[in-house]
């Protein structure tokens, strides 16, 4: 497998990274453009990249401004930002300078938000994306009950007293600012998913035709729940979408919580070939 680290200039003379992870010894027959969630890098992908690479793709991992290899800006910006600012960077290079024609999606957690909250604001790009699968990806259901309303409630008013959030405390690889988070905290609060301007994300999803393939796990009770992944999904309006619920109900090893749906033993052996399943379906 190699890595090749590609940083692409983008605003303020900042550099956005984009790693090529690709294969000398397997031809490669199709492209597939991944990016992570909060608090993370482009190691949550880095397994399930490698795995593709194995069945003849090439994997583009973005990593979002001010994590992993991306440089650290002094400017403030959330999920829209990175939406309507940095993917299109990634895309141009990958359209434009490589003449790329198409790609598949993979993401995680709130990749997945980015990426259609980006194919809504540049929607020449639908056309060319076969295919989407996004894992733990929901948007504004994270308060399906009363308690976990309370604990973004207080994720939200601890996270604006301390101006970030202390995930680097638990061991994930990054904080994020409190102006990032913000717009989680009141899509979920607010069950709503509007932009800054006032747009308003959920009447535009049905514009994504993409067929998406959204990946849950009964051990995912509060980040992504099933109902709000469900309701995320249920707003495209597309039936070609499906719902993978990854518990031991449903024949799983295990009850997937947020991690190790995308990242983990079990989730190589029996979620990894469902979704090369889902991009071969519509590549």
């Amino acid at each position: 497998m190699n890595e090749e680290l590609i940083l692409l200039p983008s605003e303020n003379k900042s550099q956005l990274a984009l790693w090529k992870v690709s294969s000398s010894e397997i031809p490669s027959s199709h492209h597939i453009f991944m990016t992570h969630g909060t608090f993370s890098d482009k190691r949550i992908c880095m397994g399930i990249a490698s795995y593709l690479i194995k069945k003849g793709y090439t994997c583009w991992i973005m990593e979002w401004r001010g994590h992993g290899n991306s440089s650290v800006t002094k400017e403030q910006y959330n999920f829209e930002t990175i939406a309507k600012k940095d993917i299109p960077i990634a895309f141009e290079y990958l359209f434009n300078q490589l003449k790329i024609k198409e790609l598949s999606f993979v993401g995680h957690s709130g990749g997945g938000s980015i990426f259609s909250m980006f194919l809504v604001n540049y929607p020449q790009y639908i056309s060319a994306v076969k295919s989407m699968s996004v894992f733990g990806c929901q948007t504004f259901g994270a308060a399906n009950s009363s308690f976990n309303y309370l604990k973004i409630l207080f994720g939200k008013y601890v996270t604006a007293l301390l101006g970030k959030t202390l995930a680097t405390k638990n061991g994930r690889p990054h904080d994020e600012s409190y102006y990032t988070m913000k717009q989680w905290f009141d899509w979920n609060l607010n069950k709503n998913f509007l932009g800054e301007n006032g747009m308003d994300y959920m009447i535009h999803l049905p514009k994504i035709t993409t067929p998406i393939l959204s990946i849950c796990g009964k051990g995912d009770t509060f980040v992504a729940p099933k109902s709000g992944c469900e309701d995320l999904l249920n707003a495209f309006q597309n039936p070609k979408n499906e719902l993978l619920f990854c518990s031991k109900e449903n024949g799983f090893k295990e009850d997937y919580n947020h991690s190790r749906l995308i990242l983990s033993r079990s989730a190589e052996a029996e979620i990894w070939p469902r979704v090369l399943e889902w991009i071969e379906r519509f590549k």
